[in-house]
Order: C-alpha cells, then structure tokens, then sequence
C-alpha cells in the first residue's frame, strides 16, 4: 500500500523533505558531521565534487575520493535531527518515490553510516586530542521511547545501571554500534562507549546560572561501571547524536560507526586549544581508511 503523502513528503522536485535530496545524490558509504561548515572541509579532500545541496542544517557535498563516491552531509545536533537523517536517507534508497511503496527485502540497500564528530571525554587516561570509536552508545534522550528497538541482555542490563545511577524516572538505552565498521575504521583508536546526551549544559553537567538537579552528575558519569562475562564497562565519553545513529541503524539495517574527536576533558578540565587539528586529523585518518 503506498505510504501517505503525509508521512513520506517530497518536494515539488521530488526530493526528499528536510534533506532536499534525490536517491541519485547519495553514495552508498556517508559521512555525517554536525557542523554545516565542516561539510567542506571534508570534501576539499576529494578529487572532484559532483553535487553540492544546502537546505536548513543539512548541508551535502557528494563527489569522489580516490575513485570512491562518497557523500558528506551536515545534521546539525541532537537524536532529534539524526532522527529525520536517518529515516529520510533510508528512505532514498529503500522506498520507491514513484509507487511510494518500500523495495522488496531482497532489493534493500545497507548504507554504511560513519559520524565524524568532537565529542568530550569522560575519563581522566582518555586525553584531549585523542581519537575514539565507540563500540556502544547509551541514550539519555527519549527518541527511543518511540521506537520498538530490541536490545540485548548487556544493553538492557547496563542501560538499568545507568539509570539506577542517575536516579532517572525513565530506562535510557544502550545500542553496540556497526563491529564491521569499527574494525576497518578504529584501528589504533581508543574503543569506548559513548554518552548521548539531550543536551550542552545541564545533561552534560555543565552549571553556568542554573544548578543541577544532580550536583554529582560528572562524577556519577565517571563512576559508572557494569561488570558481565564480557568485561567491565565504563562511559568513556559524551556528544549528543551517536546513540540515536546506533539504534535506527540497527532497526535500519544499515552499517554505522561513531568517530570522534575528544575535544575537551571534562575530568582534567581541559579544552584543545588545537580542536580543529584534532578534528582534521580524525578527518584524514577516516577517508584514509574508508
């Protein structure tokens, strides 16, 4: 039954609503970055740019790097905008816009989803100007409450540590990230596991003229451990995306992968005061690797 002009909406050139993307626009390997203007500092890297759309915070530049076709798009930030990324990208290669029906199972494409992005450590061993994949990512936005995301026994266990932690009302949840990716992409990089959070300030802990309903939350963060058969468990960083990329990319069926740039350290209390060489460095070792 085709899906309702209200639910999959195209504009009037046929491109897919917030993205402004056609299915011919995108590679089948993506890079995402939050900041528009880091769009182009990727793409200056490839050999040729073949298309280049801008619509809101979602900026792409689609060309190709050493014969490989690759597209680099902006979210801008929070779950709340991986959401209408991750939904309207699968969207361009698994629903047919003229018949508006989904492509039959055996005809679904898997992307390969790789978020390049700064993130802030956790962790006093885990310094400014490291490179971090992330192996799980723990939710605490409420994206998932609308969701039937099936988790494993580790992720349902540690996602009831984190909120038994927190003293939270609510279950956040914990999603393991692309193994596939993380393998060919990660390598030499630290592998942790990674804080989503709702928010900059408070939910990162930060107080500037509003205190916290949890005074210790750096410290509950830091402190956080979950033991099982597979080893100990820790937060070894926060950003405010990589858990919404992990769980639609699993209901999905698409290969993602978080890498990221520790940009500051809020156990040392530290910021790089080289941060864009730190992200231009995650930046080349990915396409390098891709």
């Amino acid at each position: 039954m085709p899906i309702a002009e209200s639910e999959l909406i195209l504009n009037k050139d046929g491109s897919i609503y917030h993205l402004n993307l056609l299915p011919d626009h995108i590679s089948e390997t993506i890079i995402t970055v939050g900041d528009p203007e880091r769009v182009p500092t990727v793409s200056q890297h490839f050999d040729s740019i073949e298309t280049i759309i801008h619509k809101r915070e979602f900026v792409t530049h689609v060309g190709y790097y050493r014969g490989k076709r690759l597209t680099v798009i902006s979210t801008g930030m929070g779950t709340d905008n991986i959401d209408i990324l991750m939904n309207e990208l699968d969207a361009l290669v698994n629903i047919d816009f003229v018949t508006r029906e989904p492509r039959p199972l055996e005809e679904r494409i898997n992307l390969r989803i790789v978020r390049v992005g700064t993130s802030g450590s956790l962790q006093a061993d885990i310094p400014v100007g490291s490179l971090l994949v992330s192996e799980h990512a723990v939710g605490l936005d409420s994206l998932m409450q609308f969701y039937p995301l099936v988790e494993t026994g580790l992720e349902v266990e540690v996602a009831r540590g984190v909120q038994q932690s927190l003293q939270l009302d609510y279950r956040p949840y914990c999603v393991r990230g692309s193994d596939l990716l993380r393998e060919q992409l990660g390598a030499g990089m630290v592998t942790g596991n990674t804080l989503t959070c709702p928010g900059f300030y408070g939910p990162q802990g930060r107080v500037l003229r509003l205190d916290l309903r949890l005074a210790n939350l750096i410290e509950q963060f830091q402190q956080f451990r979950y033991h099982s058969a597979e080893g100990e468990f820790r937060l070894t960083n926060f950003e405010m995306e990589t858990a919404g990329y992990y769980s639609l990319g699993r209901m999905l069926g698409h290969e993602v992968v978080s890498l990221n740039a520790i940009v500051a350290n809020r156990a040392t209390g530290e910021f790089a005061t080289n941060s864009d060489q730190v992200v231009n460095n995650l930046i080349a070792t990915t396409l390098e690797r891709i």
